[in-house]
């Protein structure tokens, strides 16, 4: 016996598709959930800019699809598994096809003042209140569940491989974000943010070494520690105190 509404446990591992399907979806459906949203988040190891959060709903339809090579199309599945170019096309199209779709963030500055996992988790929560209805269910990559009460969550494991709605949350929010680390990196041009998108590629940690942070970048990160120079800007958040205390070492 168990009390685990149906629908709410993840199905056992099968071989990843090459393309997203609806599956966990239509599944979930089947138990009585009327409003999906499949959740997914891009920048949560970055050392710059924010980690931002998608939530896309779709009404089961086939999912779009982009021409490939010999006549195999691409179809939609985890923006990592994409080329730049394929992101961005179905980035064009994904809001079109999409039933509902939005976007939370969380800065640097909150980031470092309240942790990556309730940072992550006010960023979910705010893609998901932004959409015009809000979801019964609620699709998470990973095995974790970062929201908790009052949201029903499934946590899947690749659900960005395996969920189409998980896929186009995927992609809007890692084409939404390099886009606006490709800005920020107009007004520092040193750090390569275009490129690396916040990451610590060679030419940012060469920048970081040279010039310090930006005020784009997280501060309570433990890079810091090996930038003697700069050492003294990281944040150090007090356990004892609450999860929004920060000290200064």
């Amino acid at each position: 016996m168990t009390d685990t509404l149906p629908g709410l446990e993840p199905s056992r591992p099968s071989p990843v598709p090459r393309g997203a399907d609806h599956a966990i979806e239509r599944e979930l459906r089947a138990a009585g959930a009327s409003r999906i949203a499949g959740v997914d988040e891009v920048g949560r190891g970055a050392w710059a800019g924010p980690v931002v959060v998608c939530a896309a709903v779709t009404d089961l339809g086939d999912p779009p699809e982009l021409p490939g090579r010999g006549g195999v199309p691409v179809r939609l599945t985890d923006s990592k598994l994409l080329t730049r170019a394929h992101r961005e096309a179905f980035a064009e199209i994904l809001p079109d096809w999409l039933t509902a779709y939005a976007i939370g963030a969380s800065e640097p500055a909150e980031i470092d003042e309240v942790g990556m996992t309730e940072a992550l988790r006010r960023a979910a929560v705010r893609a998901l209140e932004a959409l015009p209805d809000r979801p019964d269910m609620v699709i998470l990559d990973g095995g974790h569940d970062v929201l908790g009460r009052p949201w029903r969550v499934r946590c899947e494991i690749k659900a960005d491989q395996r969920s189409v709605s998980v896929a186009a949350a995927s992609v809007i929010a890692k084409v939404h974000r390099d886009r606006l680390m490709a800005g920020l990196g107009e007004d520092h041009p040193a750090y390569g943010f275009a490129e690396s998108a916040g990451y610590p590629s060679p030419v940012h940690q060469r920048a970081l070494e040279e010039s310090g942070p930006t005020p784009h970048h997280r501060l309570s990160w433990s890079y810091l520690d090996a930038l003697p120079q700069w050492r003294h800007l990281r944040k150090h958040r007090d356990p004892l105190a609450g999860s929004g205390q920060l000290s200064f070492l």
